[in-house]
């Protein structure tokens, strides 16, 4: 497999091999991510196309670094977006879920100021993380946002499925104390 660096030259270089080496290289990880949200392979595979030609259309002029985590963003942003197409009535109960139990510690953004407020909420969320031992990290960015089911948490930590619901409750309650001492209001 190619390096990043040699796949975004290639992608500089306008080389249809870029899309054949980032599909190589990252494909599976993000059908994954595109499957965790959507539930449906067929619309999961569209997803991840359409985020192949996203990074086409995008690079250049961008240079990602890394590269992993730009393509990662791009599949779930496009993931999302056609979640909630499909899903205007009716509803993904793993990902509504997921996206519920973060409910109680961060408000829905909408207006200028509230996207304004969601950047200064990442910043915090990114600090609390690195507060947090390496696998609570990975629960918490594995369930929130790669949408991972606790069944999947639970084989890939090999604990139960209950012990990692009440982990990722600890850690909701955390980031709520956390986010309210730091001045975020909920």
């Amino acid at each position: 497999m190619l390096e990043d660096s040699k796949i975004i030259a290639l992608f500089f270089a306008r080389a249809e091999e870029a899309i054949t080496a980032l599909a190589e290289k990252y494909g599976a990880a993000c059908g994954s991510i595109a499957r965790n949200i959507l539930k449906d392979s067929q619309d999961a595979e569209e997803c991840v196309n359409d985020a192949y030609l996203a990074a086409w259309n995008t690079i250049p002029p961008q240079n990602p670094n890394p590269l992993r985590a730009y393509l990662f963003r791009i599949v779930r942003n496009i993931s999302i977006a056609k979640y909630h197409a499909n899903t205007a009535v009716k509803r993904n109960s793993n990902y509504d879920v997921a996206l519920e139990e973060l409910g109680d510690c961060i408000a829905a953004s909408g207006t200028v100021e509230q996207e304004v407020a969601a950047k200064e909420l990442s910043r915090l969320i990114d600090r609390f993380l690195a507060g947090l031992d390496e696998e609570s990290q990975m629960l918490f960015v594995r369930r929130y946002w790669y949408a991972d089911s606790i069944p999947d948490l639970a084989a890939r930590f090999q604990i139960s499925g209950n012990h990692v619901s009440v982990r990722l409750s600890r850690i909701r309650d955390k980031l709520r104390k956390y986010l309210r001492k730091e001045g975020y209001s909920l």
